[in-house]
């Protein structure tokens, strides 16, 4: 099912020659920075709730009920990752991704209805009320935020070949740390900026312009940014495959790649029956657990150990950049090292993000330590976040890859996010403390190694294959 409007854009006829080649080189980098930049933008308007967590306190919200209102944003992405995923193969992503992008938007700037709306600070009894339309919200945020990474998959897939992707993607999929990263630095300068134009001098509500309203702004803005740089498949542009144009054909192509499946195809032949997809996304459960389990209960937890709100926010801008590198290295290695296996080095940073979990965790109110700590589980964290999606594109048709990487991500999003990370993690640091907590964040951890060890017996058999 979909929208006649965002059906995607006829082929026109191929072109060939030196300019066509010259025409492809800069169209290629044109909608690689369409999709950076507009990914980057999802991220400033998706995990602002966890920012605000800590200035909620004096309004007379859990941790637990605040956990559940992050929850609502995972199920809601997860369920849209797979759902809009399968729209996505059969859309245009020139019109998917802002479309998706501004509504995620508009959707966080509604953010700030349930408390100034319901004057919980006067008005206690209206807890209730408030805590339900933050989750309906916050689901939205995350539906809409779920029309983000399928077009970008289906745009990557198209523009750039199997054996170049790893490498691509690793780049790529650092858009969401800088989008990420942004949200600390915004929420602390928003606030200061435009809080008394919209609050006046109610300087407790000042934190809400910069933590949704000013985010929001900007995405829209890049929205429009980004329609203006993508573009569909290279076919649409009147070029020819990217497997065609550097003759780097994978082992399974076919030509039927680049046809427009029927969703039964997508569905049951090509993402449900692949047992290899179940295995990645399993392990990718575990990974978001620790992922969203430190970077979401981050501002809280250093808070809570006695660091002041403006070092948590740079904590969490830290957490984010720091994946930048650490991205780029584990996409480069699983390419160059490893010749497009992604099982082991997902595997070797797994391992790394366990003893940077117990360093934060050993860490009390030491700034610097925290930071080690939060810096060396971004840098590897984020490594194989980004290879389980390369695994899942590398391992469906073209035109299925939104889907096939729609089924890890609801595996991530769903159980490792909403259940573990944010309904498991704030109930467990209200009842027992933060010490469980990172007991399970380990714990986590080395369930993904294991399954990911089974991963690694099931590709080397394919490779063997």
């Amino acid at each position: 099912m979909k929208l006649n409007f965002l059906s995607p854009p006829a082929y026109k006829a191929e072109q060939s020659g030196p300019e066509a080649d010259k025409r492809y080189r800069a169209l290629r980098w044109q909608v690689f920075s369409g999709a950076f930049i507009g990914y980057a933008a999802f991220y400033i308007v998706r995990k602002n709730l966890s920012m605000a967590i800590p200035m909620l306190e004096p309004f007379g919200i859990s941790k637990g009920e605040l956990g559940t209102v992050l929850a609502m944003n995972a199920v809601a992405y997860a369920l849209s990752k797979f759902l809009m995923g399968s729209v996505s193969d059969r859309s245009d992503a020139r019109k998917f991704l802002p479309l998706g992008l501004v509504l995620s938007a508009l959707a966080m700037m509604f953010m700030i209805v349930p408390i100034t709306g319901f004057d919980l600070a006067n008005h206690p009894e209206n807890k209730t009320w408030a805590i339900l339309l933050m989750g309906i919200l916050n689901f939205l945020v995350g539906w809409f935020n779920g029309m983000g990474w399928p077009p970008c998959g289906r745009v990557m897939t198209h523009w750039f070949s199997q054996t170049e992707r790893g490498t691509w993607m690793s780049f790529w999929n650092c858009a969401h740390n800088v989008g990420g990263g942004l949200v600390g630095p915004m929420a602390t300068y928003g606030a200061v900026w435009f809080g008394s134009w919209f609050y006046g001098s109610q300087s407790e509500l000042y934190f809400l312009a910069g933590t949704f309203i000013f985010p929001s702004a900007v995405a829209i803005l890049i929205a429009l940014l980004a329609y203006c740089l993508l573009r569909d498949t290279p076919q649409s542009c009147g070029l020819c495959s990217v497997e065609k144009w550097r003759n780097d054909y994978p082992k399974n192509y076919s030509e039927k790649a680049e046809e427009v499946l029927s969703t039964k195809d997508i569905f049951f032949k090509y993402v449900f029956n692949n047992k290899f997809l179940w295995y990645i996304a399993c392990a990718n459960a575990f990974v978001y657990m620790v992922r969203y389990g430190c970077l979401d209960w981050a501002p809280t937890i250093l808070t809570e150990k006695g660091i002041d709100l403006k070092s948590a926010g740079w904590a969490y801008f830290a957490f984010e950049y720091a994946a930048i590198p650490g991205t780029i290295v584990c996409g480069w290695v699983s390419d160059k090292l490893f010749h497009g296996r992604r099982a082991l080095p997902t595997i070797i940073f797994m391992s790394l993000v366990t003893l940077f979990i117990i360093i934060y965790w050993m860490a009390g109110q030491n700034i610097t330590l925290n930071l080690i700590g939060l810096v060396g589980i971004g840098f590897f964290i984020y490594g194989p976040v980004m290879l389980i999606g390369v695994q899942a594109l590398d391992l469906a048709p073209k035109n299925a890859a939104g889907t096939a990487a729609g089924l890890t991500g609801f595996f991530g999003y769903f159980f490792g996010t909403a259940i573990l990370a944010n309904t498991l993690i704030g109930y467990v640091a209200d009842s027992a403390g933060w010490n469980w907590t990172f007991a399970l964040f380990l714990a986590a951890c080395v369930l993904s190694i294991l399954l990911m060890a089974l991963t690694l017996k099931e590709e080397n058999r394919t490779e063997q294959k």
